[in-house]
């Protein structure tokens, strides 16, 4: 194999704890045989010795994707589509449309991104699964049921339907949600912090490391994610592999990721619907151990080594 010098261009780097961030140093690790390294902004002082560029968002990396094409055309160009360069930008925004355009190959991280390409860029597209590590399955008390969603407070992620599903379940349910994410918009902050005081089953810890959340998706009995938009949630992976089901949004970024025949999903912005739902898990087991079996199912799909090599064979054919 080749040895080549990868850089990897995130918009967001380690101080923002996001989805970008976690994809770019993930990447980083399973590209070890080669020599990888994580920008910002490129060119900058090691630019001249890249081989290849993976640009994470088409719209908000797209001045390093032009100065790439201006100093080596489309070889080695490389540019991952993220929820909100599938589902918004590219429809209307001519620095992410020229992205496309400029790159060589494309990577949607679930199995419908493809589709919502333009046509004539969808040839040069490929799907690669992110992954992350089996953990252990661990026992779930029968005396209540807890759910908890991961995701910073922001329009996309949708949290105003986990708050108004909160307010709709009685607080003698025996249903609790914990809710971890900064307050990226502040007045999503604002509603979290009122939800909590209206709702004694309702937690908001704000933002966590990424350990702890991990520890917090395997304890509880659910994951709920309500997003609008998605490219591909690494913490619906995160759940399903470590046998945590999963109450999702029926849309694009997640179907893509479940499965089309997934029984966890409640239409996008439905807080009825999501809170109906919490009910009738917490006194239906065998519908409970139902989710978990098709996660079960989908876990091959995340796993590093499938990611590892899928990401090998796109570095090397843009290297050619």
């Amino acid at each position: 194999m080749q040895k080549l010098r990868v850089v990897i261009v995130s918009p967001a780097l380690a101080d923002a704890n996001n989805g970008n961030w976690q994809t770019a140093r993930r990447w980083q690790q399973l590209l070890s045989a080669h020599s990888a390294r994580i920008v910002r902004q490129w060119p900058d002082a090691q630019a001249n010795d890249d081989d290849v560029m993976l640009a994470l968002h088409a719209r908000r990396s797209a001045d390093s994707v032009e100065a790439w094409y201006a100093r080596h055309g489309q070889r080695g160009l490389g540019v991952v589509l993220t929820g909100t360069d599938l589902y918004r930008d590219i429809a209307h925004d001519p620095q992410a449309q020229r992205s496309l355009a400029l790159a060589h190959s494309l990577v949607v991280l679930q199995g419908l991104g493809v589709k919502s390409l333009p046509p004539q860029h969808q040839s040069k597209a490929r799907v690669i699964f992110q992954s992350t590590g089996t953990r252990q399955t661990l026992p779930k008390t029968p005396r209540h049921l807890r759910a908890v969603m991961v995701g910073h407070l922001r329009e996309e992620k949708d949290p105003q339907t986990l708050m108004a599903a909160a307010r709709l379940l009685p607080p003698d349910a025996g249903v609790f949600i914990d809710h971890i994410g900064a307050p990226l918009d502040a007045a999503l902050g604002l509603a979290a912090q009122a939800t909590q005081a209206q709702c004694p089953h309702y937690r908001w810890l704000g933002a966590l490391p990424h350990a702890p959340t991990l520890q917090r998706i395997q304890r509880a009995h659910l994951l709920v994610h309500c997003s609008r938009m998605e490219g591909g949630a690494h913490v619906l992976m995160e759940a399903v592999c470590s046998g945590t089901p999963v109450l999702a949004s029926r849309i694009d970024g997640n179907v893509g990721l479940l499965g089309e025949d997934y029984a966890g999903y409640f239409e996008p912005g439905d807080a009825h619907a999501l809170a109906q739902a919490l009910l009738a898990l917490r006194s239906n087991v065998p519908a409970l151990a139902q989710l978990q079996a098709q996660c079960a199912a989908r876990a091959p799909l995340f796993a590093p080594a499938a990611e590892r090599a899928a990401l090998h064979r796109w570095v090397q054919d843009l290297s050619r």
